[in-house]
């Protein structure tokens, strides 16, 4: 068995200019990525040249925690808390379609490209379900009377995985909406679902501030369970060529960990890394020059870096 590469990391840069903690993260064209703060602020950036000043996007009245950027539209798509569901024309810089809402918070926002409709997660256990182009309100259905954290989509097996602060994940037919699985193993609320680049596993952490990663072949057994983090894991995200996992803590650390194995590999922290202060709320990996980019309560965001070894 060869010996696991452990790519150092380097944080270098940091983009500032929000006045409030950094909730939501998104890739978007390129090397581009998008943030949204509890100032209401929607700010654009460029991970491939972080020195340059951020563009201001849209300002808002109420936190932005949700964030997905659809590239077919060329528009970027935030969930406005208590407001609803708001879409960006990037070319124009300007509000497209605005989508009122149930008044609650709004934790996550996908998109399915096959079915042309949005999923949103809310605060009050409410998933509701858009239509493309027009952004019209298809369904309001409610999942459970705790918030719904975070979503994702495996559009091969035509399926949309809920994880809810109910600490259940719920596995949702796409089409229907009924439930095909429920996962029920967290003893807390689950705050981040993945699946695997390869769609063959998910990943779900939370509260409990464990991993666990389910067989989906399998009628999503669970397989692993690793004891991630000190507190609450608010984030996972793999690197776009599947090799890595980043995980992101209220423990204020990231950690990067070997996709197959879930293996650790490196802790970036301040004392360590120069790392964020606070709690790190979301991680994106934009483009394709192993770039890592994390965002904070401490209003900053943190461009890493990863050196790879060429012979691995």
């Amino acid at each position: 068995m060869s010996e696991i590469f452990r790519p150092p990391v380097t944080r270098i840069a940091t983009l500032a200019g929000h006045r409030d903690a950094v909730y939501a993260l998104t890739g978007g064209p390129g090397s581009q990525i998008f943030s949204g703060s509890a100032d209401g602020m929607v700010v654009g950036w460029d991970a491939a040249e972080p020195a340059r000043d951020g563009e201001l996007l849209a300002r808002v009245e109420n936190s932005v925690y949700a964030l997905r950027h659809l590239p077919e539209l060329d528009t970027l798509v935030l969930g406005h808390n208590f407001q609803g569901i708001q879409a960006i024309d990037l070319s124009g810089k300007q509000l497209a379609h605005a989508t009122a809402l149930p008044p609650v918070a709004i934790f996550e926002i996908v998109f399915s490209a096959s079915r042309q409709r949005l999923y949103a997660g809310l605060a009050d256990g409410t998933l509701a379900v858009l239509s493309l182009p027009d952004f019209r309100l298809e369904k309001l259905l409610r999942i459970t009377d705790k918030s719904l954290r975070t979503l994702v989509l495996h559009e091969g097996r035509g399926e949309l995985v809920v994880g809810s602060s109910d600490h259940l994940t719920r596995v949702l037919d796409l089409d229907s909406l009924e439930t095909r699985f429920t996962l029920a193993e967290s003893t807390n609320s689950v705050f981040s679902v993945a699946f695997s680049p390869d769609g063959a596993h998910l990943l779900t952490a939370g509260r409990d501030a464990q991993i666990r990663r389910w067989d989906v072949a399998a009628g999503y057994t669970l397989s692993d369970t690793v004891p991630a983090h000190m507190y609450t894991i608010n984030h996972l995200a793999f690197s776009p060529d599947g090799r890595y996992l980043a995980s992101c803590s209220l423990d204020k650390s990231i950690k990067l960990w070997d996709s197959e194995t879930l293996t650790l590999l490196r802790v970036l922290d301040r004392t360590r890394s120069a790392g964020h202060g606070t709690s790190v709320n979301r991680l994106v990996w934009p483009g394709t020059e192993n770039r890592l980019v994390s965002c904070s309560d401490d209003r900053s965001l943190a461009v890493w870096q990863l050196t790879m070894d060429n012979e691995h």
